[in-house]
């Protein structure tokens, strides 16, 4: 793991990692840890039990990554625990092994359901400002993902970019872009190849900040992420040429300071995109919900109600039917984890008061 680039000398001082996200508000909500002879520090990579944590070592000053136990600050909501992309409180003081002692709130999450039955959400990357929507031109684009992608990405709080990798590959990457910003409203979506640098600029000028990397095995998120770093910081595998499909090259999230500031989190491979949570959904379908909007009827189910703005679009093909089905799959899918996750939710508050009425039952007289 790299360490960001130090100042000048001719440059205005500035905390060693401000170039990651590290600022005066931030700063001030940590002086009482600070108090305490806790370290600010980012997490920029999980490991089963630890963590690699990049904070300012009190001796040199400089940049270093020190590993941490997460013991101390894992929770039974797994949608809280920490994850690459945290800003963490690092206690150099513990023991039997330095620990992270706290984990600051969170401007963004990219949060899923886990891949799993049970209603918990699995947090793929945190505090990002920009969540880059790997997709590869070497097989033709699943429009069903993308738009679960781009739900998963405004999800999180952070702002959806959609990079088309591999351009080099294809000849009709620009029919492929049109195709694919007609079912992303309002969305920025860039023609890339990192072997031949086409695209590469604008992507480094759009992607300033944190930025997240999410897409599925074989789009070319390691090989984005070494190009953006101007290093080989990723390990990259080449994808089976009979589909196209990709191996899963990264195994864990990892972050990546980039040279002009900032920084790129690199995440494996995503074959289940379940959501955790409908707001995004809205955000990725904003002309359906434009829609849905004229309708005559406020509580409109869009069936067989008079007056309907979205039947009306169906029915004349300004919104395509594959579209329509796409959101009402989504939608029933967040049904389901919003009822799923009331009912764990109800049955957890369950047993903790049965648990207070035990521990709070006075004891028979002897």
């Amino acid at each position: 793991m790299q360490a960001p680039n130090r100042p000048s000398a001719s440059a205005p001082s500035a905390h060693p990692l401000s170039g990651l996200g590290w600022t005066d508000d931030r700063a001030a909500a940590f002086a009482p840890l600070a108090a305490a002879g806790l370290l600010p520090g980012r997490i920029v990579r999980m490991d089963r039990g630890s963590c690699e944590v990049l904070l300012v070592d009190p001796g040199s000053g400089e940049p270093a990554v020190r590993r941490a136990a997460t013991r101390p600050v894992m929770t039974a909501d797994t949608a809280h625990n920490p994850c690459t992309g945290d800003w963490v409180a690092f206690d150099p003081a513990a023991r039997p092994a330095p620990a992270l002692a706290a984990v600051l709130p969170r401007t963004t999450a990219i949060i899923r359901k886990g891949a799993h039955k049970r209603s918990e959400g699995q947090v793929l990357a945190a505090n990002v400002d920009t969540v880059l929507i790997a997709v590869s031109l070497a097989a033709e684009p699943d429009p069903g993902r993308v738009e679960r992608l781009l739900a998963l990405a405004w999800e999180s709080g952070a702002e959806p970019l959609i990079v088309l990798t591999k351009s080099d590959l294809v000849h009709d990457g620009d029919f492929v872009r049109a195709d694919v910003e007609a079912i992303a409203p309002g969305v920025t979506v860039l023609t890339v190849s990192a072997e031949t640098g086409e695209g590469m600029d604008e992507l480094r000028a759009r992607a300033t900040g944190s930025c997240a990397l999410i897409g599925q095995s074989g789009a070319g998120k390691s090989t984005l992420t070494n190009a953006l770093a101007g290093t080989s910081a990723m390990t990259v595998q080449q994808v089976r040429s009979v589909d196209e499909k990709g191996r899963h090259t990264t195994t864990a999230r990892e972050l990546v300071p980039l040279p002009a500031g900032g920084a790129v989190i690199d995440t494996p491979g995503l074959r289940g995109v379940g959501l955790f949570g409908g707001e995004g959904i809205d955000q990725a379908f904003a002309d359906i919900s434009a829609l849905a909007a004229d309708c005559h009827y406020t509580d409109c189910s869009h069936r067989s109600e008079p007056r309907c703005a979205v039947r009306t679009a169906l029915t004349d093909g300004t919104l395509p039917e594959r579209r329509w089905e796409s959101y009402l799959k989504l939608q029933r899918e967040n049904d389901w984890i919003a009822a799923r996750t009331d009912a764990r939710l109800r049955a957890e508050r369950a047993r903790h008061r049965k648990h207070l009425t035990k521990t709070t039952r006075p004891r028979p007289k002897p």
